[in-house]
């Protein structure tokens, strides 16, 4: 272990599945003290807690809805009164609904952009408060902002292409406070919800550079990269890591 972020405290939404676990576990074999948002199962939660808690770092596991503004900001204030503030954020939760425009309901539409937009700008303007100099705000957004090669997944799209507007501009407002912010946009991940075999995969698989599903610990050593001190003269940027799936 490196420990590059010894004594870091970090706060990522979504990080009891998937990337989100991924991510957590992570930063803390880099030394991070981790808080970590999820929605539900609580025992999943804990055991990912005491789990980096073997590290030697200090760990939080907040139960929050990240489509509730209320309760984003509440985990950013629960990461600061635990660790006495915060350094890295990484605005990881997410939904995913895919549906031809003719069924799209605006109930789904409403949720997919209160979850992968609004709570992205809650739990940022909520963080920033509390980071100093080297603050570190990291989104997970997609490949889809940047290509869309199946029908279906336009309002998820969306959803993520604007966050490169929010990162884009947001840079501007943070850089005099020399506090970064960026987009990692992974392409086909292979998660329990995203499995690397069937119809659907063999069809992606198809278009990419590299014919294989990444892995969540990929995307994990990108966000920590970018969580460094190496990474402090990137800040607006969408990093892809889609296999050449945009390509």
């Amino acid at each position: 272990m490196n420990y590059t972020l010894k004594n870091k405290r970090a706060l990522v939404t979504g990080g009891s599945r998937g990337i989100g676990a991924a991510i957590v576990k992570r930063l803390a074999t880099e030394g991070a003290d981790v808080a970590f948002t999820y929605i539900s199962s609580p025992d999943r939660a804990k055991e990912i807690a005491e789990a980096i808690q073997a590290f030697g770092v200090q760990a939080l596991d907040i139960q929050a809805n990240s489509a509730e503004a209320n309760e984003v900001v509440a985990a950013v204030e629960q990461t600061v009164e635990k660790f006495g503030g915060i350094d890295i954020l990484v605005n990881n939760a997410g939904v995913v609904q895919m549906a031809p425009i003719d069924d799209f309901t605006l109930a789904d539409f409403d949720r997919t952009f209160a979850i992968n937009v609004r709570a992205v700008f809650v739990a940022t303007q909520a963080a920033v408060k509390h980071m100093q100099e080297g603050g570190r705000i990291i989104n997970i957004g997609s490949t889809s902002a940047e290509r869309v090669s199946f029908a279906g997944g336009s309002v998820y799209a969306m959803s993520k292409s604007a966050l490169q507007g929010l990162v884009q501009g947001l840079a501007r407002d943070l850089g005099p406070r020399g506090i970064t912010i960026n987009n990692v946009q992974p392409g086909p991940i292979a998660t329990d919800i995203n499995p690397p075999e069937g119809e659907f995969a063999e069809m992606l698989k198809k278009q990419l550079a590299l014919p294989r599903y990444g892995t969540v610990e990929e995307v994990a050593g990108m966000v920590a990269y970018l969580a460094g001190s190496e990474a402090a003269y990137i800040t607006g940027a969408n990093l892809m890591i889609d296999g050449g799936f945009s390509a």
